[in-house]
């Protein structure tokens, strides 16, 4: 399969799925009405959410720091917070590319293994995915009778909670780097000696970024970074109720941010689009129509202009740090042992 046959599928793929999300986002959606919502919304609710925003960043940077500490010093949290800042900025225009983007901008600032510092952006997904079904396990407890309304079906509480927990286990499980290395010896090394040990040299570095999981003693604050990212998430969902009146007409509250910033979440994690676009819209919208029963309009409308904040606010101050890192070539095609030999190369001048 050749490279130019690969972009035009990856591509004509991302197009296809933005333009089928922003169809089923209009669906049934009056043009007129959708603009009497946007028209009629208080915007200077829509100014709260900002430093919101970039505090939860901070926030992450914060944990990206915990999760460094045992294989290398983190000599500025600032530095981690212009690579973040950089990250989500390609994320909003090539899906899932900033999560490579951030350790190679830390990287060849610090001049530090871009395969350690990678490792700990997954070891930071899987956390996320952890605390995402934490917070739908303690959101349908509370909003049982509600979500369960909605989707038409009858979950109890308790049978949320063992799929929660099987969930952990196994995202855990599957991560852990003994797990790996055990997978690696038994499907690989049987048909490929040669790219067992390519693999296993690779894995060396790559392993060093899960030295977390070995530190117990900062389970504690990683978790309570982790909360405090996603209660600076919902802060921004929750203030924006303001700005069309659903704290007052649909009776939204702190909760329900929190329900819509999981569906939020779910959107960025499948959403194959620049910046979850199209998908985040008509997942919020149908959650709310179905959840809140709120009009389409509505629904669309702050789904609209909650994404928009969010968007705009991401790559606003993600360019401005591209600045500041002084970056002109960013490499998509490089291999993780290419990239260290770069920085190695770098640090030795």
């Amino acid at each position: 399969m050749s490279s130019l046959f690969k972009k035009v599928l990856k591509y004509g793929l991302t197009a296809t799925i933005a333009f089928a999300s922003i169809y089923l986002a209009f669906m049934d959606v009056h043009i007129e009405d959708l603009w009497d919502a946007l028209a009629g919304a208080d915007y200077k609710w829509a100014l709260v959410p900002i430093p919101i925003m970039l505090i939860s960043h901070w926030i992450r940077a914060l944990r990206w720091k915990t999760m460094l500490s045992p294989i290398m010093k983190v000599n500025s949290v600032w530095n981690l917070f212009s690579a973040v800042m950089v990250g989500y900025l390609f994320n909003n225009i090539f899906p899932r590319g900033g999560e490579f983007i951030r350790p190679y901008v830390y990287s060849k600032r610090e001049k530090v293994s871009y395969s350690s510092t990678f490792a700990t952006i997954i070891v930071e997904r899987v956390i996320d995915v952890i605390s995402l079904a934490f917070l739908f396990g303690l959101a349908f407890i509370i909003l049982h009778d509600k979500i369960s309304k909605a989707l038409t079906i009858d979950i109890s509480p308790t049978n949320i909670v063992i799929l929660v927990a099987l969930f952990f286990v196994v995202i855990v499980a599957g991560f852990y780097p003994p797990v790996i290395d055990f997978f690696m010896r038994k499907l690989i090394k049987p048909f490929s000696e040669i790219t067992y040990l390519r693999l296993r040299e690779l894995f060396a570095k790559f392993r060093k970024g899960f030295a977390i999981i070995k530190k117990p003693s900062q389970y504690s604050r990683l978790i309570i970074e982790s909360l405090l990212i996603w209660f600076c998430y919902a802060l921004p969902m929750y203030f924006m109720f303001f700005c069309f009146g659903f704290q007052e007409n649909a009776h939204l509250g702190l909760i329900d941010a929190v329900l819509l910033v999981i569906v939020a979440g779910i959107a960025a994690t499948i959403g194959l689009t620049p910046g979850s676009i199209g998908v985040y819209h008509v997942m919020i919208r149908t959650s709310m129509v179905d959840l809140y029963g709120i009009s389409p309009e509505h629904a669309l409308a702050y789904a609209t202009v909650t994404h928009a904040i969010n968007y705009f606010v991401q790559v606003g101050f993600g360019a401005l740090f591209l600045m500041r890192e002084d970056i002109t070539k960013i490499p998509f095609s490089e291999k993780f042992m290419h990239i260290d030999d770069e920085v190695q190369a770098n640090t030795t001048k």
